[in-house]
């Protein structure tokens, strides 16, 4: 298993922090470094940044929202990013919801599996440098009865093929994660409970051919995001992830369609995502985040004492994850890297790191 962190959003006044925990995660060995978008600052500026200050780390989006960008686009930027750092690029692809996708960049919601299907095919094709030619549901290029060409990349990417993530959530969609992509952003992941959702992924790789035979993940990246907390106290270490955990099960989409609230009630906790999502469309966001049980957070992080969190390290491996990417919560950052480094010992300590 390796070891990767995500740096989440920049532009909260963290940034040369967050400069620095990526600086510190390369010169420890981490294999990636993963930077976030939403509606605020954007996934690319951010990791060439961080790639112009480090060097051997990888630099991955998690995720680069599908609505915000044209394929043609998002092509462009992963060719320029992974030949600027000298193929350290991996991209990660998303979504993103319907407020974010129809509020904030004017495009439609639905049909998101068949987008994402389309929008990845003219990706490959772009950075394999064939001329874009594309007849589909929801992309057709170039487009009829117009001035528009075939045209193809200009720029020879470093690499033949860049890693290619999908962030995904539900059954069909972590299907077509296995299917098309070389990797899973995985969220509120819990490695007791991760029997289906790998095997949604295995079956899009056995649909597609990929992998081996006898094993259908080989060579496939499992990826979840993983707070971390070290913390003596337990209730101590879960009371920072509580907003967090609240702002995704809670209002990360409208009271109808709420991929992580759905999420939370699969994972048994119906009642509590129910009551938190109430109260987090009420406006009520601190009693929302009080409202997050308790073993919600537990199932999904790494908290409490440093022997509890190695104890935990193997469930993780156990279950399929290739890459741990840790969010270390802290107050400060002299915390925030006592995070990676410990994690980097335990690592080494339970003989899990690749």
């Amino acid at each position: 298993m390796k070891l990767g962190v995500n740096l989440g959003y920049w532009g909260a006044g963290n940034d040369q922090d967050n400069l620095a925990l990526a600086q510190e995660a390369d010169r420890l060995g981490y294999s990636v470094v993963w930077a976030a978008e939403a509606y605020g600052s954007d996934a690319p500026t951010v990791l060439s940044w961080v790639g112009a200050t480090t060097k051997q780390i990888d630099l991955g989006s998690a995720v680069m929202q599908i609505p915000a960008r044209t394929p043609a686009t998002t092509a462009m930027t992963a060719a320029t990013i992974d030949s600027l750092s000298g193929g350290r690029f991996r991209l990660g692809l998303g979504v993103s919801g319907p407020q974010v996708s129809e509020g904030w960049h004017g495009v439609r919601f639905g049909s998101p599996l068949g987008r994402t299907r389309e929008y990845v095919d003219i990706v490959q094709q772009a950075l394999r440098r064939e001329k874009v030619q594309y007849q589909g549901k929801h992309w057709t290029l170039p487009l009829p009865d117009g001035p528009g060409k075939a045209l193809k990349l200009t720029v020879h990417p470093v690499r033949s093929h860049i890693p290619l993530y999908l962030a995904a959530v539900g059954p069909k969609n972590l299907e077509l994660a296995g299917e098309i992509a070389d990797g899973w952003l995985a969220i509120f992941f819990n490695p007791e409970r991760s029997v289906e959702l790998l095997d949604a992924v295995t079956a899009g790789r056995r649909r597609a051919g990929r992998g081996e035979p006898d094993a259908p993940l080989a060579g496939y990246d499992v990826v979840p995001t993983v707070p971390v907390v070290i913390d003596d106290d337990l209730e101590r270490a879960a009371a920072p992830l509580r907003g967090y955990t609240a702002l995704y099960v809670g209002g990360m989409g409208s009271r109808e369609k709420n991929f992580y609230n759905a999420l939370a009630r699969r994972m048994g906790f119906e009642e509590a995502a129910q009551q938190v999502q109430d109260l987090y469309l009420a406006r009520q966001h601190r009693d929302a985040a009080a409202a997050v049980p308790l073993e919600l957070i537990d199932q999904t992080a790494l908290i409490g004492p440093r022997d509890r969190i190695k104890d935990r390290l193997a469930r993780y491996a156990e279950a399929g994850v290739t890459t741990l990417s840790v969010s270390p919560y802290a107050a400060s950052l002299p915390e925030r890297l006592h995070v990676l480094r410990t994690l980097g010992d335990l690592m080494e300590e339970t003989g899990l790191r690749d």
